[in-house]
Parts: structure tokens; sequence; C-alpha cells
């Protein structure tokens, strides 16, 4: 069967691989109603740096998941590191219905954290395979709608049930659940991607021979809109980090009710999922730096509301907004690293920025438990607004637009560089990226092209070209 690119082409997998997410994030939310008050009602934890331990604990693992999964995917195939992880997660919901120290639930979100850095960057990588380059945005916009709607609608569910039934075993049986159905789905109907990712690089004129320490590097700090959008992941999770672990506990000692903090915790996954939607798609249109820029911005004011706010109707008015902040950044980041990174390295591009990201909610964990513990609840939130606001700052610096509008030439192509350049020297930014630069790139990329020539001291990345070596 041959294989082709493309949503439409590939319906019935990319459907497939957006439920299979959904029940990922699934197991995600059967946390974040719970936890926090399982915490402090059942372990009597008063500390809020030793509370979190948690999440600094699945950040942590998470984070280093996500690097090994691109890693190992680009290797091995998607399929086998999906497996894999829904193996790791069939005793997390039983090990926080029997824990009886909190060193039990220390240990499952370890557990989690495997779990959702295999499961989750594999089901991006493979949609990003099937999609191909032109509806990467629709393609995130879906994959991460489906996953943070499953947080939110547990989330939801989760309180109720602990609100019915008590805060263990209900709502964790319904997290068994979800573990079972992704396996079973994973074993039997998914089917590997990483032969449309050859195909796609088949396409590309660029070189895809980077080692990982070249990959880690260009992502972590020298390419530009990797880079811009690493650090804007990270700042994301660490503001999501602080509303799984703090918000809960602030809630609570304002007086509301365990239904009402479920309410509020399924609020803001809930309108971050649903818009995803419409961001993931808007980004194929409009571009991805500004609803970036914007996003980040729109988060540092929800935090801010956050903090003010007394009142139920407040914070479910800041938990819209914080919603909104996200869906406009978080396919949007991913839809980025697609655009830039080439089909051969870009699964483990994809696990360094997912290793950036999700670093945020450890980092988050530490940032905010210490701030809360030194002021209090409040002055942990304005303290991870202002960073937010700042990150937003630094996208709109340092990004350039990654998403080339369909019908204009890409910056692809052999240019002259000049003798005596560093390593890893790049191009002026308007040499590489400026609209009235592309006739002359075009021109010398026809050249190249007639003499199937690529010189020696050239790296390139997508339409970015970095000198190697001289």
């Amino acid at each position: 069967m041959s294989l082709r690119l493309g949503i439409r082409a590939n319906l019935a997998q990319f459907s497939l691989l957006v439920a299979v997410n959904a029940l990922v994030g699934g197991v995600l939310g059967q946390e974040r109603t719970v936890l926090p008050l399982l915490a402090e009602q059942t372990f009597h934890l008063t500390g809020y740096t030793f509370l979190l331990t948690y999440v600094f604990a699945f950040g942590v693992t998470k984070a280093a998941t996500n690097y090994v999964a691109g890693t190992f995917s680009d290797r091995y195939g998607r399929k086998p590191v999906l497996l894999a992880g829904w193996l790791v997660a069939i005793p997390v919901p039983l090990m926080l219905i029997w824990a009886p120290s909190w060193g039990w639930v220390v240990a499952a979100n370890v557990l989690l954290g495997v779990n959702q850095g295999l499961t989750w960057s594999t089901t991006v990588i493979m949609k990003i395979d099937l999609a191909g380059p032109e509806r990467r945005g629709l393609a995130m916009g879906l994959n991460e709608a489906a996953g943070y709607l499953a947080v939110a609608g547990t989330a939801l569910a989760t309180g109720y049930l602990a609100a019915a039934h008590g805060l263990r075993p209900a709502p964790f049986l319904l997290g068994l659940s979800y573990v079972a159905l992704g396996l079973g789905l994973s074993a039997l109907v998914v089917h590997e991607t990483r032969g449309h990712a050859q195909l796609e690089a088949t396409r590309h004129t660029s070189r895809a021979d980077l080692t990982d320490k070249q990959v880690f590097v260009q992502t972590s700090v020298r390419e530009p809109a990797l880079s811009a959008a690493s650090q804007a992941g990270m700042v994301n999770n660490l503001n999501d980090g602080l509303a799984w672990g703090l918000f809960p506990i602030l809630f609570a000692t304002a007086g509301l009710s365990v239904s009402r903090i479920g309410i509020l915790a399924a609020v803001y996954p809930a309108v971050w999922g649903i818009g995803q939607l419409i961001t993931g798609p808007l980004s194929d249109r409009w571009g991805r730096k500004h609803l970036i820029t914007a996003g980040m911005f729109v988060q540092a004011a929800a935090l801010a509301l956050v903090a003010i706010a007394d009142t139920f109707p407040a914070w479910v008015l800041a938990a819209v907004l914080l919603g909104a902040g996200t869906a406009l950044v978080y396919p949007t980041l991913l839809a980025t690293i697609g655009d830039v990174a080439h089909p051969a390295w870009r699964a483990r591009a994809v696990g360094v920025y997912r290793l950036w990201r999700d670093g945020g909610f450890a980092v988050g964990a530490v940032l905010a438990g210490i701030v809360a513990d030194l002021w209090g609840l409040r002055a942990a939130v304005w303290v991870v607004a202002a960073i937010t606001a700042a990150s937003g700052v630094i996208v709109a610096v340092r990004m350039y637009e990654t998403h080339t509008r369909r019908g204009e030439p890409e910056l692809k192509g052999v240019v002259t560089i000049p003798s005596g350049l560093a390593e890893g020297t790049q191009l002026p930014r308007r040499q590489r990226h400026h609209p009235e630069r592309r006739s002359q790139v075009d021109h010398v990329q026809h050249q190249s092209n007639r003499h199937h020539t690529t010189p020696s001291n050239q790296l390139f990345i997508n339409g970015c070209i970095t000198v190697e070596a001289v």
C-alpha cells in the first residue's frame, strides 16, 4: 500500500490517534482535582514545597522521558514507544488507591511522568507524520484539544465522584479504565507512521545528518524559533504546574466546596482544549508567532486575576482566560517545531522541545512552593504571572514567523557564505527570512539543484542556513 501525506488521506489512523491521546489526557486528569485535596486532608501535608513534590517528580520524569521518546521514535519507530508508555501506566491508579504514605503518591507520579512522556510525545509525532506540512496547525490543534478536553472532563468527573464517594478509590478507577482501553487500541489498531516521515524527507532539499547533540543545541539555544518556542513551552507548563498543584488549595482556603473546585479545575483545560480546535487551524492561516505572543500575555493577565480575585465567578473568568491563552500557545508551539525541523530529526526536536516544556512542571513546583511558603499562595501566583509576561516579550523579540503561506517560496537552497565565518554562525535574519530576499535565494537554489551539490560547511534547518564547519 502506497503512503500518502495529509489528514484526509490518513483520516482513519489520524482519528484513532486523536482518540488515543484523549485517553492519555484522561490518565493525567484523574489527579487534577483529587490529589491536592488528598495531600491536605488524608496525608495532612502543610508545607507547600513538600506538597508539590508530586508535581516536581512528574515534571522531571516526563521532561526526561520526552527526550528519550523522540530519540527512540526516530531509532525504533513510533508504535513500540507508544506501547511502552501504556504498559508503564498500569500501576499508577492502583498505587494512588492503595498509597499508605505520600511517598507512594510521589512514586506513582514518577511512573505517570514516564507514561505521559512516552505516549503523548508519540501521538504528537505520529500526527505530524501523517498530516504532512500543509495542516500541521490543525493536526496539533486536534491532538491537544482531545488530550486537554479529556483532562477537563476527567477532572470534573473525579470531582463529583470524590464528593459522592470519597477521595479514594472511585476517582482513580476511572483512570484505570482509560489505561486498559488505551493499551488495547494501541496494540491492536494503531499503525506505525515512521514511513510517512521518511516519505516527507524525500521531498526536502536540506541536509538531515544532524547528531543528537546538534539537534539538542539547535532546539535549545541556537536556532531562534526553536529556542524561543522551547522557553515559551517551559513557562507555559510552569504556570500549568501552579494551576495543578496550588489552585485547588487556594480555592479551598477561600471556602469553596470540592464540587466547585472540580468545576474550576475543569474549566481551564476545557477552554484550553476547545480553543485549540480554533487556534490550531488559525495558525495555518495567520502564522505562528503572533498567536504565541498574544497567548503568553493573556495567560499572564489571567494569573494576575487569580491572584486578585476571591470569589467563584471571578475565578471562573480567570480560568476561561487562562485556558484561552494556553490554547493560543500550545498547538502553535508544536506546529512551529514541525515547521522548522527536518523530518529526519523532527521527532528528536519534538523530544527536546517537550523536555524543556515539561521541565516547566518541575521548575514551577519548586518556585511556586518556595514562594508560597515564604510569602503565601497569592504571591506565588503573582511571580508566575510576571515570568509568563516576560516569556511573551522574548517570543516577540526572538522568534521569526515559521509558517510559509501557500504559494510563497520557502527559503531553501545554497547561498554564498563568506569564508572565515566561525562554526555555528547564522546568516542575518533578513537574509534568511525576509520576503524581498527570496527571489535571490530561489535563483541560487536553482543553480545548486542543477549541479546537485551541497557544500559541506552548511547545515540546513528548513529555511535557516547555519555554517557547520569552514
